[in-house]
């Protein structure tokens, strides 16, 4: 029996003061999506600091998510813990899509600057592009982020826009990487296009 692929999947920090704890959290429906893809989701820790390297040698991962949720800057461990994966997986070529806040991350990661958008929380807007026409990506997506690119950055390609002309997915021009900036996950019904687009991108089929 083949062994299925193993996606990493990055996890949000809540920090809860009263009981003085900080959670590493993860939406249950983004597990249950990756497994959708037919792959095995992993956690990743955020408390790993250097012996990230060492967990991903256990974990040994055929592809990372990046997930959403904390604006950069405010949880310095995710921000740590993401930085690695990304080096990490551009030194053995890894494939890579990054969601919501992920996208975010992969921005950064390779210098592009973030900028703060409006009318796109907790709500819904078209998608534009030439994927979009052909049907690899949905016509209409949720949107719950309040931070965007302020440019497409090096190296990478834009995939589809928002009416207002913000980027809302791209792609590495050379790597498997790729950033959608709403969440497939939280859809009622799980799209049969963004399935195989990410089935395609994380497992290679």
């Amino acid at each position: 029996m083949n062994a299925r692929p193993v996606i990493a999947i990055s996890q949000r920090v809540d920090r809860w003061p009263a009981r003085a704890e900080s959670r590493d959290a993860l939406d249950q429906r983004l597990t249950g999506w990756a497994a959708s893809l037919g792959a095995l989701a992993v956690p990743v820790p955020n408390t790993l600091g250097d012996d990230l390297p060492q967990w991903l040698d256990a974990m040994r991962p055929t592809a990372l998510l990046l997930s959403g949720g904390n604006d950069i800057g405010d949880s310095p461990e995710r921000d740590r813990t993401e930085a690695g994966l990304l080096q990490h997986a551009s030194q053995v070529g890894l494939p890579v899509l990054g969601i919501c806040r992920g996208m975010q991350m992969m921005a950064h990661h390779a210098g592009g600057a973030l900028v703060t958008l409006t009318g796109h929380a907790a709500t819904r807007h078209a998608l534009l592009g030439d994927l979009v026409a052909s049907g690899v990506l949905p016509a209409e997506v949720n949107s719950f982020h309040n931070w965007g690119l302020a440019a497409c950055p090096h190296d990478y390609a834009v995939l589809a826009t928002a009416p207002d002309g913000s980027i809302e997915a791209m792609r590495h021009r050379t790597l498997r990487w790729e950033g959608w900036m709403w969440h497939p996950e939280r859809e009622t019904r799980f799209g049969e296009g963004e399935l195989a687009r990410a089935r395609q991108l994380l497992i290679g089929e």
